[in-house]
């Protein structure tokens, strides 16, 4: 019994180095291997810029202030390259509107309704050849250019108008809106010119005149034809 035990001491003192030295040589587990990335990937993914940009035609194109010339520049933007959408937020959009906003004045300008204060307006606009002067006439000029033109329409329905088309013509010239020459032009002219009418007398009938019935006249006898005398 003594030696078996020795023999198991001996042989675990023996195993022991083994088993560690065999433990040490091992080799290490391979780390997972790194997934290659894909470089088509990389080069297909959006840029965040152009998408911003292509984002920001896009509203453009849904503002229904947009004109043609706008919708036409920014359609071409989107269909382009990233550096065309680019050249258009940066100058096109500009250029396009300063086109629409021309097209815009001359229509003005043609309007047969136009009085002569808006066409001088807009003729100096489009004179004046920047895009500022034109951006000042169609928000500014356009509506002062036509309150002076409908103030003179009013003086002159009022002038040539009757007691009550007067005196509403005065009421909206005092009240100092165009509002009011608006709503005198389109309404009260026509309401007061009514009043004036139906104010006028009316004239009276006149009664039939007779017309007396003559006796035909009676034919007057012809004198009788004496027969000329006989030559003997």
């Amino acid at each position: 019994m003594k030696l078996i035990r020795v023999s198991t001491a001996v042989a675990s003192a023996v195993i022991a180095p083994t088993l560690a030295l065999t433990a040490l040589s091992a080799p290490a587990s391979a780390a997972p291997a790194a997934t290659p990335v894909s470089t088509s990937a990389v080069s297909s993914a959006p840029d965040p810029v152009d998408e911003e940009n292509r984002i920001a035609i896009l509203r453009i194109l849904a503002d229904p202030a947009s004109g043609p010339g706008v919708r036409r520049e920014a359609n071409k933007a989107l269909d382009g390259t990233p550096e065309d959408r680019r050249h258009f937020l940066d100058v096109g959009h500009q250029k396009a509107q300063f086109e629409d906003d021309r097209v815009r004045v001359f229509r003005i300008l043609g309007d047969p309704a136009s009085g002569p204060g808006v066409k001088r307006e807009a003729t100096k606009a489009l004179d004046a050849g920047t895009h500022a002067a034109l951006v000042e006439f169609l928000k500014v000029g356009h509506q002062k250019a036509q309150f002076e033109d409908d103030r003179v329409r009013v003086f002159r329905i009022m002038h040539l108008g009757g007691p009550q088309v007067k005196a509403a013509a005065a009421a909206a010239l005092d009240a100092g809106t165009h509002a009011a020459l608006i709503h005198f032009l389109e309404v009260g002219q026509h309401e007061a010119r009514a009043k004036d009418e139906a104010a006028k007398p009316k004239p009276q009938a006149k009664p039939p005149i007779k017309v007396q019935s003559k006796a035909p006249a009676k034919p007057q006898a012809k004198p009788p034809v004496k027969a000329p005398a006989k030559r003997g």
